[in-house]
């Protein structure tokens, strides 16, 4: 599959969550396009052995910690800041994926799921939107759960469906700084968050999808980094729907 070029050389990028299946192909292609990185997850090892293979030394910094607690934030911040000056665009990937019906889910695990898929986000983009220089862009991760609900998720939809309106609201805020807000919404997508969903509904699933297969990792990045890149400059307060047809198909 043939990728866009984009140039995002002296252009700095923080992306949490950057170790799982989409924030590694979200990693890997910030850093083709010349940008450093600034990469956030749980294990300091899996960390590390994604800076070796991206293979671009010196425009690599990693920072483990739970990207929804606020010293990590600002511990990832002052990286940044520290490091390469600034940040120009802001990717918060990190999220949860648990199976829970509504009758069953507990107030404790609705609330880690809340805490880490919305709150996290809404931490790093008020903490984050100060320090970012101007005419940059953030990129958040919604969820076609988001928009049409999702049986024993709904704690996931109802984060997601949080974070659309989180990148809506931001996108009036920060509109007057040049500072572009929009977000990426899969579909089911081949990476190891969605193993038990597909092992029992995927067949029904890839049947209500118009291109009749799963996505692709490197499909969700390419897309998250063109809406951060000059190519989408007039594109801001959208969701780009990443799903073969499944939303428009239900």
């Amino acid at each position: 599959m043939s990728t866009p070029r984009y140039d995002f050389t002296n252009k700095t990028a923080l992306i949490t969550g950057a170790t799982g299946g989409i924030g590694r192909e979200i990693c890997r292609l910030f850093a083709d396009f010349g940008a450093n990185l600034v990469m956030l997850d749980l294990d300091p090892g899996p960390l590390a052995a994604l800076a070796t293979a991206l293979g671009a030394p010196g425009r690599v910094a990693t920072l483990a910690g739970n990207a929804s607690a606020q010293w990590t934030i600002d511990e990832a911040l002052s990286m940044a800041a520290a490091r390469f000056g600034a940040v120009d665009v802001l990717v918060p990937v990190a999220g949860i994926y648990p199976e829970s019906p509504v009758i069953e889910t507990s107030n404790e695990l609705w609330r880690q799921v809340m805490d880490i898929n919305l709150d996290g986000t809404f931490r790093l983009l008020r903490s984050a939107a100060p320090l970012m220089n101007d005419g940059g862009a953030i990129v958040t991760f919604a969820s076609v759960a988001g928009h049409r609900g999702s049986k024993n998720h709904a704690h996931y939809a109802a984060s997601k469906a949080g974070v659309i309106a989180l990148t809506r609201s931001l996108a009036h805020e920060l509109g007057h700084r040049n500072i572009r807000v929009n977000a990426v919404s899969p579909g089911t997508i081949s990476t190891p968050m969605v193993q038990a969903l597909v092992a029992e509904r995927g067949d029904s699933m890839l049947s209500g999808t118009p291109l009749h297969r799963f996505g692709r990792a490197e499909e969700v990045a390419q897309a998250a980094v063109f809406l951060a890149s000059e190519g989408a400059s007039f594109i801001n307060g959208e969701t780009l729907h990443v799903n073969g047809g499944l939303f428009m198909a239900g």
